[in-house]
């Protein structure tokens, strides 16, 4: 059984993206001349991050989260990690207080720790939920830029971007920044996405745009998971703005990508284009490409 602990105390308009200088964040404000921006209100955000094995990385991850939301509720969602992960965070939750753990019995992938952590959120009143990776590949002070468009209404899915002006990768072998490129590339194409980077991870929906979507079909993971929640979003009518971050790779743990994660992906994306050019062209689905969920 699970348990949660809390700790005390046509083709769609591309995206919009935002401009270094535009978006605010420390960097940019330095760069522009300008003041760093005001934190929005964000006691209605709740910040979801999974974890498998992020013990070296996941106290200072809270830590720097707290200090960029002061007021937004964390949910850790952690597939009992050997490594204690679980206990670490709920030990560091009772020092800053507003964060929870979602302790489920075994791994269970990404897709799936997003889910129950969207729905946990949006039991509970949310009206931004955040995702991002627990292994400082994304850079908690970033989550003031992608929660403020929500909070004021300007979209309804915000994506940190590593590939709009302003984005950067670092530490990443010309091979894996191809393959992201290119994969990124043949998503947009196939689904008629309008966005650049729709393997993200590091993201805010509005709790409005996620209570219309049919998160339980949505049955891919990790890379899959980000395009077809992106791919479900546009097909709802949503707006999408893209924010550009600084992607770092992880210095500690081990990855979780795999070539099963890739093709995974490649699959889905490949399944829901050819569902997509069949309805265009008025011809009738194959049972096959239609399959289950999206």
């Amino acid at each position: 059984m699970q348990a949660v602990r809390a700790a005390q105390g046509g083709q769609p308009a591309p995206a919009s993206a935002v401009p270094p200088e535009a978006a605010g964040g420390e960097a940019a404000g330095r760069e522009a001349g300008r003041p760093e921006p005001a934190r929005p209100g964000t006691a209605d955000v709740l910040v979801v991050l999974p974890t498998y094995e992020e013990a070296a990385t996941i106290e200072r991850v809270l830590r720097l989260v707290r200090a960029s939301l002061p007021d937004a509720h964390i949910l850790v969602v952690d597939d009992s990690s050997p490594d204690g992960t679980g206990a670490l965070a709920r030990a560091e939750g009772a020092r800053l207080g507003g964060l929870s753990v979602l302790e489920r019995p075994r791994r269970s992938g990404l897709g799936t720790a997003y889910r129950e952590g969207f729905r946990w959120g949006l039991s509970r009143g949310y009206r931004v939920l955040c995702e991002m990776d627990s292994d400082l590949s994304h850079d908690p002070s970033d989550l003031c830029r992608l929660v403020a468009p929500v909070l004021d209404g300007r979209a309804q899915l915000v994506i940190g971007s590593r590939y709009v002006p302003g984005g950067a990768i670092e530490e990443w072998t010309l091979a894996r920044r191809a393959i992201s490129l290119l994969g990124n590339r043949y998503a947009d194409v196939a689904l008629g996405l309008g966005v650049r980077d729709s393997t993200a991870g590091f993201r805010a929906y509005a709790s409005s745009l996620l209570e219309r979507l049919a998160l339980e079909e949505v049955r891919a993971d990790s890379f899959g998971f980000q395009v077809l929640m992106t791919h479900l979003a546009r097909e709802s009518g949503a707006s999408v703005m893209e924010v550009p971050i600084r992607f770092v790779d992880r210095r500690e743990g081990s990855s979780k990508m795999s070539a099963h994660t890739v093709l995974e992906a490649f699959w889905q994306v490949s399944r829901l284009g050819l569902r997509r050019a069949l309805r265009k062209s008025g011809r009738k689905d194959i049972p096959w490409v239609v399959g289950q969920g999206v």
